[in-house]
């Protein structure tokens, strides 16, 4: 039993381990706003092209950034699933 427990927490680090390693961007409008994340889906950086500024559409922005980090969250998690299936495995069920 202790065994198996040393085992569990060895693979919970190893896990941790891989996913600070993991960077992902998600995107949208054609790359005019960029959101990187890492593998904890802290959100590392925002880019927002100067371009996207001179229709001085809010509404639009703020749905690109939030289409951005949609998209950088579901590659955050693809990333994930695919970290845990090579260290495991096993598949983990999709969010």
């Amino acid at each position: 039993m202790k065994n198996l427990f040393q085992q569990a927490q060895q693979l919970q680090a190893k896990l941790l381990e891989e996913l600070r390693k993991i960077r992902v961007e998600g995107s949208s409008g054609g790359g005019m706003v960029r959101v990187e994340m890492d593998g904890e889906q802290n959100v590392i950086s925002v880019k927002i092209e100067p371009e996207i500024f001179e229709d001085k559409d809010v509404t639009m922005l703020e749905d690109l950034v939030l289409a951005a980090f949609s998209d950088a969250r579901k590659k955050v998690l693809e990333k994930t699933q695919e970290s845990f299936k090579s260290i495991t495995g096993l598949p983990i069920p999709p969010v």
